[in-house]
This record gives structure tokens, sequence and C-alpha cells, in this order.
């Protein structure tokens, strides 16, 4: 199956069948045609891909989340770069910025497949008997694992954080969009307090609800000061939100680590508990 998408990122697939764009000169057998939109802002371009792609194929399909489209089990590789694995959809929670709920309704343990890039979007939300199969995987994968779908930090304890001492971590990813997940954050570090900082990051949403730009970057400069990385997240909703150059420019800062941890402070404060270097590997 050819698989089209409007736009490169960091998880697009990169094999032979995988396209992004309209169709080359020499194009592939015919067989069926999938695009798949991400994006909201993209549907308009996906809706352009699938004039263009009819042209040359007789079956071809847009969907995608842009769309709405269900997403039921999991296969590497075919929407998603090779070593991202999903082993659930959906989410216990309601967050007023993710599509996440409307999309893909409440959580579903799904078969889990080879990975080591952990990609669902509430892991922990899924029952202890479906975590302990995925941590009994991992090790299998012979490298790091980043959880980049996110943790959810009001669901940890310590019967969970046991699971991680048993794998190799590349990143642990966690998420701080209000202030009010501060609170789970820092106890999410203290369960944490072997990780390095580097291997410690965290998204944080950015302009929702009207938020001061202040506020925004004292959220991030406390995530920083808390052991984590922050990775800023400008909100973008269906209609796609146009900001102030100072709003970009914090946002910029704050998605390089490599820039801020060297404005911020080159080394280790005197009162960080937390660890910048070693730990787990």
């Amino acid at each position: 199956m050819i698989r089209v998408f409007p736009r490169k990122t960091k998880w697009t697939p990169d094999d032979d069948l995988a396209f992004i764009g309209d169709p080359p000169l020499f194009r592939p057998a015919n067989q069926p045609v999938y695009i798949s939109v991400v994006f909201t802002w993209d549907r308009i371009e996906g809706e352009r891909l699938l004039r263009a792609w009819s042209q040359y194929y007789s079956d071809v399909l847009l969907g995608g989340p842009a769309f709405d489209s269900l997403a039921l089990e999991f296969e590497p590789g075919q929407f998603i770069k090779q070593g991202v694995t999903i082993t659930s959809r959906g989410c216990i929670r309601r967050c007023p910025w993710c599509f996440v709920p409307q999309r893909e309704g409440q959580i579903r343990e799904i078969k889990i497949k080879d990975g080591w890039i952990v990609q669902d979007n509430n892991l922990l939300a899924c029952s202890m008997e479906h975590l302990e199969k995925v941590f009994e995987m991992l090790p299998e994968q012979k490298r790091g694992i980043t959880f980049s779908g996110g943790l959810d930090s009001r669901l940890l304890n310590k019967q969970k954080v046991k699971l991680f001492k048993k794998i190799k971590i590349h990143e642990l990813w966690f998420a701080c969009d209000t202030v009010d997940m501060l609170k789970p954050l820092m106890k999410a570090r203290e369960l944490f307090d072997w990780v390095p900082q580097n291997k410690m990051r965290c998204y944080v949403l950015l302009g929702f609800d009207s938020e001061p730009i202040r506020n925004a970057e004292q959220r991030l400069e406390t995530v920083y000061d808390m052991g984590f990385l922050p990775f800023a997240q400008l909100y973008q909703p269906e209609q796609r939100k146009v900001y102030s150059r100072d709003w970009l420019r914090l946002n910029r800062k704050w998605s390089r680590p490599a820039a801020y941890r060297k404005n911020l402070n080159p080394g280790p404060r005197e009162h960080d508990p937390f660890p910048t270097e070693g730990g787990n590997k």
C-alpha cells in the first residue's frame, strides 16, 4: 500500500512506498493509496492530494487523525516510522486542548508490537497486567527506550516506577500543560530521582485560554528548576492561531535544550537535588 503525507515530520515513514506531497514522475505500480493527515490545518492540502493521486490510481483514500479516522490496531512502520510502537488507544482524561478523547475515546489496550519509541497517549492509564507485558517486550529491543507519548505524572506510583528500573531509558516524557500540573510533576521527579535531567523531558503547553506570556515563561523556568528539560509547544486550535513575535521567540528558546541550558545555567546549581549526568544508561 502506498502511503502519502502532506508534510514530512520526524515520525514519517521513509520506505519506498511512503511519499510526501504530489505523485512523483516515476510511480509505483497501481495499488491502494492512503493519504494520512495528522494536523487539522493540513486538511485542505490532504483534499488536494486526494485529487492529485486519483489521477494515477483507482483506489485512493483520505483519512488520518485530522479527519477523526478511528484507529483500531497498530501496524509498525505503516503510518509512522519503524521503531515506534503504540500499545493502547484513547485516554481517561478530557483535557480541553486535546483532540484524543473525541478521536479515540476511552482507553483501550491493543495488541503489543515491538518498538523502542512508546507513543501511547496515556500508557500509565493501562492496567498493571498490560503494563507488565509492555515492560517484558521493551528489554528485548536492545536499546534505550523513549516514552515520547507522554507519561501522566498523576498516575505514577512506586509499583509502576519499578517497571522502569528494568529497562534502559533513553528519554522519559511528561507534560505540564497548566500550573496545576506542577505538584504532580514534582512528585514524578522525586520518584525518578535516579534518572538524570538530560533524560527527563517535559512537554509544556503555552498560550492556552489566553495565558499571559509571563505566566508561561515562569512555568517553563519552574519545570526546568525541578530537574526536567522543557519542550515548549504553542497551543494550536483547529483554526490555526497566529502568535506574536514574543510568543514565537519564547517557544523557540524553550524548544532547544542545548540553547536554553547554556543561557540559563551551564552547570548544576548548588540547590538542585537532581543529577545532570550519569544515572540509568
